[in-house]
């Protein structure tokens, strides 16, 4: 996709890959370390990814989420996040999954994580 920018990622902002994703850092963090993975093809949705794809996007997840723990004492949880359409707050329309790391402390009321995406159904 000639207009995609992650079809059309600058090889400087890749952090890590694989045989389909690559992993940078977030241009608009959430907390101190939160990534992006992204696979390589041009696919809308995480569900339109295949079971093979899948897996390893998962690998990477896993990958990263022991790299940050161990590089990182200060991190004590992870939101992972993926946005599918538009009404999901999607905003670039290539899948990408989020990893955040989390950190006591960096929000007075953690309770109902990722919930939080409609803010009066967070705290139950």
């Amino acid at each position: 996709m000639n207009d995609c920018i992650f079809c059309n990622m600058e090889s400087s902002r890749i952090i890590d890959s694989n045989e389909r994703f690559y992993v940078i850092n977030d241009g608009y963090p959430v907390t101190e370390g939160h990534i992006l993975l992204i696979p390589k093809r041009h696919v809308g949705s995480f569900f339109e990814l295949d079971k093979h794809e899948q897996s390893l996007c998962l690998d990477l997840l896993k990958t990263h989420q022991r790299l940050m723990k161990e590089g990182d004492k200060s991190i004590t949880g992870f939101n992972i996040g993926v946005n599918v359409g538009k009404d999901a707050g999607q905003t670039v329309m290539h899948c990408h999954v989020h990893l955040i790391p989390r950190r006591s402390g960096d929000m007075d009321d953690p309770r109902g994580g990722i919930r939080g995406v409609i803010p009066s159904k967070q705290k139950y």
